[in-house]
């Protein structure tokens, strides 16, 4: 209830919970002994001699909805359900979410201590530790690069010997712990026929099929216009500022005219967000190893 400006809302959720409450036994009172009756049914006919009897309701069925309103105002009592009242035992979920969540990390600290003393390579050859590794991956990843780590449109495939910011164990590590910003500048000023050259030019790096003369156009514009700055005067990249091998036939957006001409023109951004703070140092290097481990094993190969 802190959300809300005013303590309307407050005391609104504390009135429609206790008139709800005693409402329920109000109408359990007045149902526990009949109006006189005159007659021994209530008039009511079904299927021409179904007839409902006027008899109350049983003592006992009563005393188990009296028995709910009793429990309904002890538990509001108890726990925070009226308004912003915290409840006698000052429960809440938050706290309790921060209770287990440390009563599994004091179990699971003394072996995530023994990882993060692991060698990165030592660890990604370890079947046990990779079994962790792969849940943790499942937990926290595979949102964005897919259960099976082979990414999607804009989100790398973890699974290759790829690596746009390097894939030595300290670069992975700085990757999964401080996050990446990759930023591919636009470049519409560059015009319409000069961005077609340019993406004839890069398709032809990767052996796909360009049109020659745009690409002959497209290798001066790449130096001209200023591409040779972050992908290099091969197209290899730059792992240090995330600039992406334009040779390797690895297509992050996709490999079509028309995609890479997108990309070119209007830019691209994406973010992998930093995971040190959230899930520790600890996690984070197991993580590192579980994706190492994806790039050189089978799946990588």
């Amino acid at each position: 209830m802190s959300d809300f400006v005013t303590p309307f809302w407050n005391w609104f959720v504390i009135l429609i919970s206790f008139i709800s409450i005693v409402g329920c036994a109000v109408l359990l009172w007045t149902q526990n002994t009949p109006p006189p009756r005159t007659v021994d049914t209530t008039g009511h006919v079904w299927d021409e001699t179904l007839e409902e009897y006027n008899h109350p309701l049983p003592k006992w069925w009563m005393w188990l909805f009296y028995i709910t309103v009793i429990f309904s105002l002890v538990y509001c009592a108890l726990y925070p359900t009226l308004g912003d009242f915290q409840g006698a035992l000052g429960w809440s979920s938050t706290g309790q979410h921060a209770k287990e969540v440390a009563k599994v990390e004091g179990d699971t600290k003394p072996l995530f201590d023994k990882y993060l003393k692991t060698d990165l390579k030592a660890l990604a050859a370890d079947k046990e530790a990779m079994e962790t590794g792969k849940r943790l991956y499942l937990t926290y990843c595979m949102q964005c690069h897919g259960a099976d780590a082979r990414g999607a449109k804009g989100f790398p495939n973890l699974a290759d010997n790829d690596w746009q910011w390097g894939g030595e164990p300290a670069q992975i590590i700085e990757t999964i712990s401080n996050g990446r910003m990759g930023v591919m500048p636009p470049h519409a000023q560059l015009g319409a026929e000069t961005i077609k050259d340019l993406a004839n030019y890069v398709r032809s790096l990767s052996a796909l099929p360009a049109d020659s003369v745009r690409v002959a156009k497209g290798q001066e514009a790449f130096t001209s216009a200023g591409c040779v700055g972050c992908h290099g005067p091969d197209g290899k990249g730059m792992a240090a500022v995330g600039a992406p091998n334009l040779t390797d036939k690895v297509w992050l957006y996709g490999s079509s005219e028309a995609t890479i001409s997108e990309t070119i023109s209007k830019g691209r951004n994406n973010q992998m967000p930093a995971w040190k703070d959230f899930v520790g140092e600890a996690k984070v290097h197991v993580l590192a190893a579980y994706v190492l481990s994806l790039s050189a094993g089978p799946a990588g190969k």
